[in-house]
């Protein structure tokens, strides 16, 4: 069985240490060579990045996020151990490990650190897709005769460099589709290195829960469950005409998962879905002026966005969170898409005065959905606003103006509430 040692980056016959160098960080599979889909995730990615730049934080647990109020953005695995996690309220994550240090998040560093370990990946393939800023998804398919090796050494000198170069870890997942890539990575961290063979797929996903699937939150999962689906053996019992009449057209990507099928290609241009922008108060607020001036500054935001990406939105969503941690989403389709700040804060607030609830809130956010070119967008105008085409006019104005001396050149009033 084809087995190679992840630190010397020698191929070897099957053992428990490397016989070049001694190591035990080895890994074998009967496909280690043929598969060529992968999945590299960092290892705690802000987390690391905070403790490799101050190494007096080294053997602390360390959250990164906001203030008692927010909520967690990554914890290291000192943290996951005592129960941190992803998304977790800041006052209930230092409960579990009140020792914790927190630290606010530095996204310039965060960048830097994704954009060297981008240009590593560049070198090994052209097929690169991001998730975010520390995972994505490489297809090294057709490399071997670039490089003079298969993928799997190449991917393991990926991850050798990170932690050599830059002081970073992170995990490989190896198989033949983006769905088992992605749930391979998870399943050896940290700086791991793991592979779901063609031969083996059916076996391995039998006995696994479906909240293993990308994207099954706790409302999907929730439904999944009262229709007696708990594993990807519940799912195979399930004709696929049946799941898509339960689950739409989710039903039937459910029932191709549940065969280890995924034919999306990694796309080094996945198109963006939404742009949206949101924020936690330091204080539960219900004030109007002050959500209100929030609505503005965010709208303007997401403009901003959309308009240096050429792109505009025809769904606009508004998302609050009441002092309870319940979640409130509310969105409408325009007649045509829109990249205004002025458009999209007036139809949030549109939705947010339809809502009938008087607050508390603890988070407010609003965006656009349903992206697509900006060009025709914002030109049909509003005959029950006659003073909509003017305010456009201002916007654009005020954005050559802002662009030539700053945002800070022009601010509207309701941006200082």
């Amino acid at each position: 069985m084809p087995a190679l040692c992840r630190d010397c980056l020698t191929q070897i016959a099957l053992s428990r240490r490397c016989s070049a160098c001694g190591s035990p960080r080895v890994v074998s599979h009967a496909e280690l060579y043929d598969l060529s889909i992968a999945h590299m995730d960092c290892d705690a990615f802000y987390a690391s990045v905070e403790k490799r730049d101050n190494p007096a934080l080294n053997g602390k647990p360390v959250i990164i996020g906001g203030g008692h109020r927010g909520v967690v953005s990554t914890a290291c695995y000192i943290a996951r151990i005592k129960g941190v996690k992803s998304a977790m309220p800041m006052f209930q994550a230092l409960k579990l490990c009140p020792e914790a240090i927190v630290i606010k998040p530095r996204m310039d560093a965060y960048v830097e650190a994704s954009r060297a370990i981008r240009t590593m990946m560049e070198e090994l393939s052209p097929a690169i897709q991001p998730l975010s800023l520390d995972e994505a998804f490489l297809d090294m398919t057709g490399t071997t005769k670039l490089h003079g090796v298969p993928p799997a050494v190449m991917l393991a000198k990926l991850v050798r460099r990170m932690k050599t170069e830059l002081g970073l870890t992170g995990s490989i997942g190896l198989s033949h589709n983006k769905f088992l890539a992605k749930l391979a990575s998870d399943l050896d961290k940290p700086h791991g290195f793991s592979v779901i063979g063609a031969a083996e797929t059916q076996t391995f996903l039998n006995k696994k829960p479906v909240s293993m699937i990308w994207g099954v939150g706790a409302a999907t999962l929730s439904a999944l469950n009262q229709a007696g689906i708990q594993t990807f053996s519940d799912l195979l019992r399930w004709e696929r005409t049946d799941l898509i009449a339960r689950f739409g057209s989710f039903g039937d990507r459910l029932w191709h998962l549940a065969r280890g099928q995924d034919k999306r290609q990694v796309s080094a241009h996945e198109p963006m879905k939404s742009i949206s922008n949101e924020t936690t108060f330091n204080d539960d607020t219900s004030d109007p002026q002050v959500l209100d001036g929030h609505l503005w500054r965010m709208a303007q935001k997401v403009a901003d966005r959309a308009k240096t990406k050429g792109l505009a939105g025809r769904v606009v969503v508004l998302k609050l969170k009441r002092s309870d941690f319940s979640l409130i989403t509310r969105r409408v389709s325009l007649y045509d898409p829109t990249q205004l700040a002025d458009r999209i804060y007036r139809t949030a607030r549109g939705l947010l005065d339809q809502l009938g609830e008087p607050g508390p809130f603890r988070l407010l956010g609003c965006g656009i959905a349903d992206l697509s070119s900006a060009d025709g967008a914002d030109s049909a105008g509003d005959l029950l606003d006659p003073d909509a085409q003017r305010r456009t006019k201002a916007e654009r104005a005020t954005d050559e103006i802002r662009q030539r001396f700053g945002d800070k050149a022009i601010v509207k009033g309701r941006a200082l509430r």
